[in-house]
């Protein structure tokens, strides 16, 4: 795609990005929520993104089938006021939700491999109907515009313009620092052109690249983005990609993600299914006069997500070794 079609293009997307933004007000609710109140709080909801980054990289699945589940997850959680125990069907469906949208038919998993990889205690039949509730309640119709969709094409502006400087540009290095970033609710409230453009930067600068910064700086100016909002989420980037490369920082590590078994275990695992301990959701759940920010103690109780079942630093049996994540965090922290 010529120089001119991908402004074109970015401009159609930079429009339309307001309508595929989480509610502010509910960010603000989630962010001042503590543990212990019966609603999700900013590290609840952290802690659940981050399982969702380790099952995309169990399943193969792409950086745009994960940043799209969070951007359901987050628009879901900042529009409906749900329990902490209702989190992992949520997030789970907004993960199948995105991987039937982005991935081939034949690579996404079904939806009982997928709840009994994310050690969920729920039904297949919650899953879809949780799905339903999601869909309707973003009006699900199409790809959302994301941080991705303008960090892919601020890429590619940038090495139409520039094309000996390919090998210092990495579009992979990228997309784990965003990953990284989504990790954290706060990115939620920033414009995904701004975001992306933020990360952009960083790299340029990173990479010592004055043609390229001019070009970082034409996109800001065609897109009109103040230099003031600019700043200020560079700045948090830059901080969170800092603290992420601490060895303080927690972070999905699968090299404990495996379960070390015999043979004939493995082929139980594989043959049999263990029976959800909790019913299903009520077929009167979720009715049609439920207000737009609450819903109704609908599903099984007593649901808990990846971490928290193994605790705060995920030891313990989990699930195999998959190699793209220790891929994605060398490029993340190189």
């Amino acid at each position: 795609m010529d120089a001119y079609k991908l402004m074109k293009e970015l401009r159609v997307n930079y429009e339309q990005e307001v309508f595929y933004l989480p509610k502010e007000t509910g960010l603000v609710l989630i962010e001042s929520s503590t543990r212990d109140e019966s609603r999700i709080s900013a590290k609840c909801r952290d802690v659940q993104v981050e399982d969702l980054w380790s099952l995309t990289s169990f399943f193969g699945y792409s950086t745009q089938t994960f940043v799209l589940a969070v951007n359901l997850l987050d628009r879901f959680l900042a529009l409906m006021r749900i329990q902490p125990k209702h989190l992992s069907c949520v997030s789970l469906s907004c993960l199948h939700m995105a991987a039937k949208v982005t991935e081939e038919e034949c690579d996404v998993t079904s939806s009982d491999e997928l709840i009994r990889i994310g050690q969920a205690r729920f039904t297949a039949s919650d899953l879809c109907r949780m799905e339903k509730i999601v869909s309707e309640k973003l009006d699900f119709k199409s790809k959302p515009i994301t941080a991705l969709t303008f960090l892919q094409l601020y890429h590619q502006i940038a090495l139409s313009h520039s094309m000996d400087r390919k090998e210092t540009l990495s579009l992979e290095k990228l997309e784990a620092q965003l990953k990284a970033c989504l990790c954290r609710i706060s990115f939620s409230k920033a414009k995904p052109s701004v975001l992306a453009l933020s990360l952009l930067r960083l790299q340029i600068i990173a990479v010592q690249s004055e043609d390229m910064l001019e070009i970082a700086s034409h996109i800001q100016r065609h897109l009109k983005i103040a230099d003031g909002e600019l700043r200020l989420w560079s700045e948090r980037v830059a901080q969170c990609l800092s603290d992420y490369a601490s060895p303080e920082c927690s972070k999905p590590n699968h090299r404990k993600l495996q379960w070390i078994v015999s043979r004939r275990t493995a082929q139980n695992l594989h043959a049999s299914r263990s029976v959800p301990e909790l019913p299903t959701i009520p077929e009167g759940g979720w009715g049609e006069s439920e207000s737009e920010d609450s819903c109704e103690d609908v599903m099984s109780s007593g649901e808990e997500s990846l971490s928290s079942s193994l605790g705060s630093d995920a030891e313990g049996p989990y699930f195999p070794l998959h190699y793209r994540q220790q891929r994605d965090r060398g490029h993340l922290l190189a």
